[in-house]
């Protein structure tokens, strides 16, 4: 086993890929590898014995299989829709100077593979979108010099996260790996923009403490069922958001639904949209 492997935990019927970021020694002496989820927001750990070396893959096969790639199609065609579709076309009959814009995103993940996917499928949908990696535990230190340097309409905190092994009580921060990371990080952006219709705010990842970090300020988090959500779920939110009109509620119904792990790994309230029509167009490029 070395670094960088994928694996699979046999006592846990081989059910999701991990990536080995780490070894430590317990105090039992014995070697520990740390994982990584390849496709689904999660850190674990387990002892090398129960670990099983799968084929290697490149991260974004693995990560989009067929059926993320039919939501990414989907979601794809949905904003342009919304865009360049029947709306936006009667739009420009009448003023072919008229353009959209949707909102800006600013993204600090812990995970810097994630992120780069993020970006990556942010540009496919045509969202303007920035990205920093940041540590989970230094995000509250660098998210208000962030929040000022690039003024997003959006912020996504996320990363890693997990129940520990001795988290019998789900209500108790000290239970989760960086849930309390998360929670801090959005206390401090909404000490730069407290309006949540202002600043929207999508924070956590896999089996993260919902409640609580709804309750720190954001307006969508996961998870309310403590399941693992995956990779691309802020990213299916943030583009409902993004992409829908600034005079628009956006029902809390279809944000959730465009996710891949639905109502059990995303929650949220009811969040105005980000896009808005501009005129006119540059005749200069």
């Amino acid at each position: 086993m070395n670094i960088g492997d994928m694996v699979t935990r046999k006592s846990y019927n081989n059910d999701i890929i991990f990536k080995i970021v780490s070894f430590i020694i317990d105090s039992n002496n014995q070697k520990i590898a740390i994982l990584k989820g390849v496709a689904f927001r999660v850190l674990a750990d387990s002892n090398i014995e129960d670990l099983e070396i799968v084929n290697q893959k490149e991260l974004r096969e693995i990560l989009i299989d067929t059926s993320i790639e039919k939501i990414i199609n989907k979601t794809i065609k949905t904003s342009q829709e919304r865009k360049i579709g029947r709306s936006l076309a009667k739009v420009q009959q009448a003023n072919p100077n008229i353009y959209g814009i949707p909102g800006k995103v600013l993204q600090i993940d812990g995970d810097k593979e994630y992120l780069k996917i993020c970006l990556d499928v942010y540009t496919e949908l045509g969202i303007p979108a920035v990205g920093v990696s940041i540590p989970e535990a230094n995000q509250h230190k660098e998210v208000l010099r962030l929040l000022k340097k690039h003024n997003p309409d959006i912020l996504v905190i996320t990363g890693h996260d997990s129940i520990t092994s001795k988290g019998r009580d789900l209500k108790d921060l000290n239970n989760y790996r960086n849930s309390m990371n998360f929670i801090k990080t959005v206390k401090e952006a909404r000490k730069w923009e407290k309006n949540k219709d202002d600043l929207v705010i999508f924070a956590g990842a896999c089996q993260s403490n919902y409640e609580q970090i709804i309750k720190a300020g954001a307006n969508y988090a996961s998870s309310p069922a403590r399941i693992m959500i995956h990779a691309l779920d802020p990213v299916f939110v943030v583009e409902k958001i993004a992409c829908s009109r600034i005079d628009t509620v956006v029902p809390i119904e279809e944000v959730i639904e465009q996710t891949v792990t639905g109502l059990k790994g995303v929650g949220g309230s009811e969040t105005k949209g980000k896009f808005r029509w501009a005129m006119p167009k540059s005749t200069l490029y």
